[in-house]
């Protein structure tokens, strides 16, 4: 038991030694106004990649971005990243993201992704929950390019629809199943 133990303190030792060689700034949090400027950036982006993205933009009552997660583990796992809401083009509130896992997984990841809130019912939800675990409340559909290209006026029946972007590292299974998501002051 005690050696199953050791491999285990050592598998997770190294993939958070390799998580912080993904973002060497992981153990600062970011300023209100880093966050603008990444989470602005990314969409940027996003709307440049995904041309779709930018019209679910404006319909959307609210955007919430998450430009930087860090994701990492042996066994056990865990991502952890801050976000901001906008509202019009505009950031209003800062979020976090966390999520702890167990299982068959190896390695670390750093990505980011954004939410497009399509109703009333989805704003609200975030705004008046402790802290919302993805998965319940709202119904969110995790788009890709391909996905949202049959994406039209008609079509949009969804709570949220998700994109995540900037994928780098390497670690198998990547989804917003189980993470929760808590309004934060910055």
């Amino acid at each position: 038991m005690s050696r199953r133990i050791g491999v285990f303190g050592i598998g997770l030792v190294c993939a958070l030694v390799g998580a912080a060689g993904l973002s060497p700034r992981l153990s600062e949090a970011a300023s209100a106004a880093e966050l603008n400027r990444s989470g602005s950036a990314e969409l940027s982006k996003l709307y440049t990649r995904v041309p779709k993205a930018k019209e679910l933009a404006a319909t959307a009552k609210g955007v919430l971005v998450f430009p930087s997660i860090l994701k990492a583990g042996f066994m056990v796992g865990g991502l952890f990243g801050e976000g901001v809401l906008f509202k019009g083009g505009k950031p209003v509130a800062y979020y976090n993201t966390l999520a702890a896992s167990y299982g068959y997984q190896v390695g670390a990841q750093k990505y980011g992704y954004a939410m497009f809130l399509m109703n009333d019912k989805a704003l609200e939800y975030l705004d008046k929950s402790d802290g919302w675990e993805v998965g319940t409340g709202p119904s969110i559909v995790v788009l890709d390019q391909g996905a949202a290209g049959g994406l039209s006026t008609s079509t949009l029946r969804d709570d949220v629809y998700a994109f995540i972007f900037n994928q780098q590292g390497l670690m198998a299974g990547l989804g917003l199943q189980g993470t929760k998501i808590t309004k934060i002051d910055k």
